[in-house]
């Protein structure tokens, strides 16, 4: 699951080399190239310096979980990502509309929405529904798309993580995030809100 950089060269006589990405704030010059999920107890980098643990605050559930007669969702917050599974209960296909749906980072900052296939160059153009059909379930991660970042011409979906994992950890304590997933169920509009909080930054 990846995305994208640009090249930005003079039209004087002598050519310059590519610039580089604009520097991330403090604790976030970590990049990472897509976001793959993990079945570890505590989700993070190996190399991390801190722990995050997570907690879903609305709708509340101690085992990341929500479900109504439509879909069953599982989600999995990490540093690098939101990762979730969705499952659609019905035997029709329902469609996630990503162009419809937000997150709502660290900060407070709601924008659009990056998942897995979204690559650098989607930014300014739509992205196309997703459909899950029915009893099926799709799994995918999601992330802000103002975080992505120029591959410089690469196929990877290069992105800033959603926490840092360095010295810069702890701040990140008690601070929520979220997202507002649109879908499309029995060709209505609807929408699933999310909010997670750290519940706890463990040095390692």
């Amino acid at each position: 699951m990846l995305l994208a950089l640009t090249f930005s060269c003079s039209s004087g006589p002598s050519p310059q080399s590519s610039a580089p990405p604009p520097a991330p704030e403090q604790g976030l010059s970590r990049v990472v190239s897509g976001a793959e999920d993990s079945t570890a107890a505590i989700p993070g980098a190996p190399d991390a310096l801190y722990r995050f643990r997570f907690r879903q605050v609305d709708p509340a559930s101690d085992r990341f979980t929500f479900q109504d007669r439509e879909l069953s969702f599982y989600f999995r917050p990490a540093p690098d990502a939101l990762h979730f599974q969705i499952e659609n209960r019905q035997d029709r296909p329902v469609y996630i509309q990503w162009d419809r749906s937000t997150f709502t980072d660290a900060d407070g900052n709601t924008g659009k929405l990056a998942h897995s296939t979204t690559t650098w160059d989607d930014r300014f153009r739509a992205q196309a529904d997703t459909q899950i059909p029915g009893l099926q379930r799709y799994s995918d991660y999601a992330l802000p798309l103002e975080y992505l970042l120029d591959p410089a011409g690469g196929a990877a979906q290069i992105h800033r993580p959603l926490f840092p994992e360095d010295h810069n950890a702890p701040t990140y304590t008690d601070r929520t995030f979220g997202v507002e997933l649109a879908f499309l169920v029995n060709g209505r509009p609807a929408s699933y809100t999310f909010h997670f909080r750290v519940a706890s930054v463990i040095p390692r």
